[in-house]
């Protein structure tokens, strides 16, 4: 379970980016974060592996303090974390498999990292992820050639070898197509459902959110202004958590073509 009690984080700044949030996440929940920019919703994703620290509260994963965690604990609970970035994070200029295998590094021993040796047993744990995005047949391609969204497919890929807990996606299809923005969805529902692993996105576009989240949070303010199915976030609960009407911009564009990757 993820639970935040009475977090708030306030920037160097000045800036509020949570406000005496209260939450919990039970395991094994598909939850998505919306809001406009500057609401806290990436605040609240990057607060739970602690790249954000919190400035008062408490926070806890699985039963561990994240807030006042030692640099040892951090290191130790983000190993059980996995992290879905927006620009995909890769090394380009090498292989998609070794980029998976960047995900075993909190489990290989210390020497065999600094001479780049890859135990079989974690090669056969980065394949298992790679076939898991459907992906597999470009493990020996570099990382470089591949298109956006093949790219996103092989972070998600490399959260998914580090066998975590949590898995957390902060505006991993911000930068995709349409058909590809919803192929990168349903391998995250697909890998939360079948595996259990909690999953907590944070999204812009709307009608993604309804269509794959078991749970949405609206953020507004650096507050939780909304908490509630995706059955029950209507276009009345988007304007409010809003604060304005709905746009365009709020939907993924139509798109005509199907994904082809």
């Amino acid at each position: 379970m993820i639970r935040f009690d009475d977090v708030t984080v306030r920037y160097p700044n000045g800036t509020v980016g949570l406000d005496s949030i209260d939450l919990e996440i039970p395991d094994g929940q598909f939850v998505v974060v919306v809001g406009l920019s500057g609401a806290g919703k990436s605040t609240l994703v990057r607060t739970i592996n602690g790249l954000v620290p919190v400035t008062s509260g408490s926070l806890e994963v699985s039963g561990q303090r994240v807030d006042g965690a030692s640099k040892k604990s951090l290191r130790q609970l983000r190993g059980k974390i996995g992290m879905i970035f927006q620009s995909f994070n890769l090394v380009t200029r090498t292989s998609v498999l070794n980029n998976v295998l960047v995900g075993r590094l909190h489990a290989t021993p210390t020497l065999y990292s600094l001479i780049g040796h890859h135990r079989r047993e974690d090669v056969e744990i980065a394949f298992q992820s790679l076939e898991r995005v459907g992906i597999v047949e470009k493990a020996y391609v570099r990382a470089s050639q591949l298109s956006g969204g093949q790219q996103q497919r092989v972070a998600i890929a490399r959260a998914l070898a580090q066998e975590p807990t949590v898995i957390l996606a902060d505006e991993p299809v911000a930068s995709l197509d349409p058909p590809t923005a919803n192929m990168v969805m349903r391998d995250l529902q697909r890998i939360n459902r079948e595996l259990g692993i909690t999953t907590v996105v944070n999204l812009h576009f709307l009608d993604l959110a309804r269509n794959y989240a078991d749970r949405i949070i609206g953020m507004r303010a650096g507050a939780i202004v909304f908490d509630g199915t995706a059955a029950e976030a209507d276009d009345a609960v988007f304007t409010s958590i809003y604060g304005r009407s709905l746009t365009a911009d709020d939907m993924l564009p139509a798109e005509a073509a199907p994904a082809s990757e």
